[in-house]
């Protein structure tokens, strides 16, 4: 055996010999899985589940295991649901079946389960099943289903009606939240008229029938005026329904999405509408939607008004203005018409006489024959689409319609065969598949078809360690442009700026149009952010040079804004959006220049958000407490009081001190709520040492941020929380203010502290002569108490200056009076030093580090004042 044979031979002794090694993996594997796994019992209760089994169902795993799966959705799907675990249980044989979960009465999930049955050591069934979510595949086959169904009913020469109809239908089948409905214009262009809305409400079809179109006439009316997509996500307070606010409101309608049914030419025929019950804001999936659905609205409506012209100018074959050929029972030609001469170019005396497969194109086999003829014979007709040769040998594709004329015995006497040439309608087909990707104005791909070329430019950049640039470029000045020329000349000059810009790109980029006049490139083959200045230097130069149109000459710039992947690791959606977010940049930095997006700040943006929502969480679920640093007489030896100091209990990273997260919070609402929490806790801590009856020093000081103190209603508010605390003295409470904070009014201040002080509560001023008021503070704030701060005190033994701030913050709380303390007393020597030049209180590491509430009573009872501060 090979050294290797031998190593795995050993590896698999010692896996075999030791089953908890094996249960390590297999619990791994199980609890890792992407896909939900779960394990029942033979009464089909769940034994085991996995956390993607939770995850997908939405429900936690104490709430299901020892139940049935059966027992959380709809009685009319219970039965069913059980009866397939039943049936594996009892046959053993595994099974593949597809199930539809729903529940509260909705539903959730389209599924894919394998369920095979296993047997314990005691003989016992039970049953392994691992879940495949395909909701999305489900819709997405749906929605093809749809397209494709729409289409044939298009090309089927189906009534106007029904594949409008069947558009409106196909939508709402997709989402049943949305109701559509289709508006066509009058002849003359100027009137909506009621199309297809089967789930509208009919007075509000009736409302909106024969109604002017015009800015403000709702969504559809303003759409179809201005020929430009109108998304109105709120009705109720949007100005182009006021006048219809009322009639939307008794239809129950919130929102509404419209898009102008557009002809090959540009001409408005209608437009296309969605409606939300409730105030909702369209996704990127839904714009697409809406394009596609109005688009196969436009294909629908031209054939149909193609087909009312030919039937009026062609009055003699006004009921024949198909291709008709007559055969024999022995399906000889026997007669043609001449729209069929018209389509094949035959003429009668070319094909009389002959058989019909003078016409086949070879494209299709000869069991595609067998079947038409086994149809026209057991069935008596056979319709369908076939490819078929014109004499000049072209070919073409038809609708062909052949149905069998028999005598009253039941014989076949002739076959007549109607067709109708659709190479028109494959070329609509064709174009629709145009429309979908690409911009109708200008050419160049639209949103669709770009999302599509960045993901798989991305993929290149991955494959290659090469990086793209994500470009989004946006006219300046180019509404003026509109305003003054009008529409039309807006178009032409649309169409001529994406000529030049797409002339400015390298070979291998891409330019596309994703509305209005915004434009994104996508610039490949990247391996510096240089590379592609020179490109944007183009685009610039591209859109600012002046541009005739008629006789009028035009000049407008450009700003944009790119970023770099991946050095932006972000998906397309996050690319684009970064990339116009630079854009904006570039606009408000003078426009006609080019920003690239600083990913740095924007991660800062992120860090600082998710800071605030982890704060936010922390607060809703009580992670903060309150921790208490005495504070002593160094001469007398007695304690004080304590300093409630707040700290995060946070469940990963552990005890989080201050400078953690309050500057975060700093300018942010919940330094306030944050704030009155503290105070509310310390006047708690202050009742409950009360209750205990302990000899405790109750005095709490607790600090406050300037922008709570200099709220409106702060007195108010902290008679309120003293109100929820009756057995506690006010003047047991002491507001701590930094002196290093800047008060926006001190005027307004000193009438705020006076009001609280006439409640009984004191107040200090912290950190005193870091900041740079501080003889303003002293003289007109009406504190009690001056707080040197801990960084003179830590350094005062060493450092001159220090010691000299020392002695005159001393100096100044005598001169007006004010009792002082010294923060930051770390060594017995501080003490002595602060005694001998008059300050006799202090607090700091070297009395006493902040600690629990429950740990005070314990160290008031031990703590004694040094010998040396006695003398």
């Amino acid at each position: 055996m090979t050294s290797k044979q031998i190593n795995d031979t050993n590896q698999l002794r010692q896996l075999n010999e030791n089953p908890n090694r094996i249960e390590m993996y297999l619990n791994t594997v199980f609890n890792n899985s992407k896909d939900p796994i779960f394990i029942k019992d033979d009464e089909c209760r769940l034994l085991l589940v996995n956390d993607a089994f939770c995850s997908m169902f939405a429900l936690p795993r104490n709430k299901i295991i020892g139940k049935t799966l059966a027992e959380t959705v709809t009685p009319s799907e219970r039965e069913h649901f059980l009866s397939i675990d039943r049936q594996v249980l009892a046959g053993g044989k595994e099974v593949l079946c597809e199930e539809t979960l729903t529940f509260s009465g909705e539903q959730t999930k389209i599924i894919l389960t394998r369920k095979n049955r296993y047997t314990d050591p005691q003989g016992n069934y039970f049953l392994v099943g691992t879940i495949y979510d395909i909701t999305e595949r489900k819709q997405n086959e749906l929605r093809e289903t749809s397209r494709t169904h729409v289409l044939e009913l298009i090309t089927s020469g189906e009534a106007l009606p029904v594949i409008l109809g069947s558009i409106v239908s196909a939508v709402e089948q997709l989402n049943p939240e949305m109701l559509c409905s289709i508006l066509l214009l009058d002849n003359a262009g100027k009137h909506l008229l009621s199309g297809t809305a089967s789930s509208l409400p009919d007075f509000y079809n009736e409302a909106i029938h024969g109604i002017e179109i015009g800015i403000g006439v709702g969504s559809c009316g303003t759409a179809a005026f201005k020929n430009e997509r109108v998304i109105v996500d709120d009705i109720q307070t949007h100005p182009y329904w006021v006048s219809y606010k009322e009639l939307a409101n008794s239809a129950g309608l919130g929102a509404c999405w419209s898009e102008p049914i557009r002809s090959t030419t540009g001409k408005v025929l209608g437009t296309f509408a969605i409606y939300h019950h409730v105030v909702n804001i369209p996704t990127e999936a839904d714009l697409v939607l809406i394009e596609q659905s109005a688009n196969l609205a436009s294909i629908a409506i031209e054939k149909k008004q193609a087909e009312e012209k030919l039937k009026r100018s062609a009055s003699v074959f006004s009921h024949a203005h198909e291709g008709i050929m007559i055969t024999d029972a022995n399906a000889n030609i026997t007669e043609v018409n001449a729209t069929f001469s018209q389509i094949t170019g035959y003429f009668p005396e070319d094909v009389l006489g002959k058989n019909p497969n003078i016409l086949q194109s070879k494209r299709q086999t000869p069991e595609f024959y067998a079947e038409m003829w086994t149809a026209l014979k057991t069935q008596g007709h056979w319709r369908g689409e076939i490819w078929n040769r014109r004499k000049n040998g072209e070919i073409y594709p038809e609708i062909l319609t052949i149905s069998a004329v028999k005598n009253s015995a039941g014989l076949v006497q002739h076959y007549v065969s109607l067709c109708t040439d659709i190479t028109s309608m494959k070329a609509h087909q064709n174009q629709l598949e145009h429309i979908a990707h690409y911009d109708l104005l200008t050419n160049l791909p639209n949103r669709v078809l770009l999302a599509d070329r960045l993901s798989q430019a991305m993929l290149q950049c991955n494959r290659h360690q090469q990086s793209l640039a994500v470009v989004f470029l946006d006219l300046d000045g180019f509404k003026h442009v509109n305003d003054t020329n009008g529409h039309d000349v807006g178009d032409e000059l649309l169409i001529a700026l994406s000529v030049r810009m797409k002339k400015a790109l390298r070979e291998g980029d891409s330019l596309a149009r994703i509305g209005g006049d915004e434009f994104v490139a996508v610039l490949t083959d990247l391996t510096a952010v240089e590379d592609c200045e020179p490109v944007l230097e183009r685009l610039l130069l591209a859109a600012s040079n002046p541009i005739t149109i008629g006789s009028v000459v035009l000049s407008v710039s450009a700003s944009i804004g790119f970023t770099l992947y991946p050095q932006d690791c972000v998906d397309a959606d996050q690319l684009m959006r970064h990339a116009d977010q630079a854009m904006y940049v570039a606009k408000e930095s003078g426009k006609n220049r080019f920003h690239l997006f600083d990913t740095a700040q924007d991660d800062a943006v992120k860090v600082q958000r998710e800071s605030l929502e982890a704060i936010r969480s922390a607060l809703d679920n009580h992670q903060f407490v309150l921790h208490y640093q005495p504070k002593v007489n160094m001469r007398s030896g007695t304690v004080t009081g304590v300093e409630a100091l707040i700290r995060w209990q946070h469940p990963e990273r552990g005890l989080l001190n201050p400078i953690e997260f309050l500057p975060i919070i700093e300018n942010n609402p919940m330094i306030v709520e944050m704030g009155e929490w503290v105070i509310d806790r310390a006047l708690t801590q202050i009742n409950q040492w009360q209750n205990m009856r302990l000899n405790l020093p109750l005095f709490i000081s607790v600090n406050i941020a300037a922008v709570q103190l200099q709220q409106p209603d702060f007195t108010q508010r902290l008679t309120t929380l003293l109100a929820a605390h009756p057995n506690v003295l006010p003047s047991y409470l002491e507001l701590e203010v930094l002196e290093t904070t800047a008060l926006d009014d001190v005027n307004h201040v000193s009438t705020i502290m006076n009001a609280c002080m006439a409640l009984g509560v004191s107040f200090a001023l912290d950190d005193f002569g870091t900041g740079y008021s501080s003889l303003t503070y002293l003289r007109r704030l009406p504190a009690n108490l001056i707080k040197i701060d801990q960084s003179f005190v830590r350094d005062m033994l060493i450092d001159a200056d220090d010691l000299a701030i020392v002695k005159g913050v001393i100096a100044l709380a005598k001169l007006f009076n004010r009792e002082v303390i010294a923060e930051g007393v770390e060594t017995i020597e501080h003490g002595a030093a602060l005694l001998q030049l008059g300050c006799e209180l202090a607090q700091g590491y070297g009395i006493a580090r902040p600690m629990p509430a429950d740990d005070i009573p314990q160290w008031v009872s031990n703590w004694k004042a040094n010998e040396a501060w006695q003398v």
